[in-house]
């Protein structure tokens, strides 16, 4: 019992980096829900929930390579291993309807990939980057929208 004990709480943090760590997290929650609003609020099932999830996930791979000490070649096969992990996720939500030759799903599995990517930069402590990146993509979400509906350009996929 007493190895467990100290393995258990010889790999717990000091208060500080309890607290780092938790920040990190709380940001990565808080790019997601970012996204997650605008595709939640466009009615599309990949919605809140999901990219925080995506998030918190992306989030806690990178954290674990960074404060497990990994190399830059190391820690760069995990993002590889996210990318590609994410884009399988993202694949999910692409739906075509053969009998309408439409394609549905696209810029939601766009969003979850730039959730993935936004909170990969906070779990490597870039959160000038990531808080930019979240909010560019926020404003592809909703404005330009706004810019293609007058342009004429049919997106079946972005109507609120």
């Amino acid at each position: 019992m007493d190895a467990f004990l100290n393995e258990w709480l010889g790999a717990t943090p000091d208060w500080h980096e309890t607290i780092r760590i938790t920040v990190k997290l709380i940001a990565a929650l808080i790019a997601g829900a970012i996204v997650g609003v605008q595709r939640e609020r466009s009615g599309k099932p990949a919605g809140l929930r999901t990219h925080m999830l995506v998030a918190l996930g992306t989030a806690v791979f990178v954290m674990t390579g960074v404060e497990y000490g990994m190399h830059e070649d190391a820690l760069s096969r995990v993002l590889q291993g996210l990318t590609t992990g994410i884009g399988f996720i993202g694949a999910g939500t692409i739906l075509k309807i053969a009998t309408q030759y439409e394609i549905k799903g696209l810029t939601t599995a766009a969003s979850i990939w730039a959730t993935a990517a936004i909170s990969a930069a906070i779990g490597l402590g870039q959160f000038v980057l990531a808080f930019i990146s979240a909010a560019m993509t926020w404003i592809v979400l909703t404005m330009l929208v706004r810019i293609e509906r007058r342009m004429g350009v049919q997106q079946p996929e972005e109507e609120e």
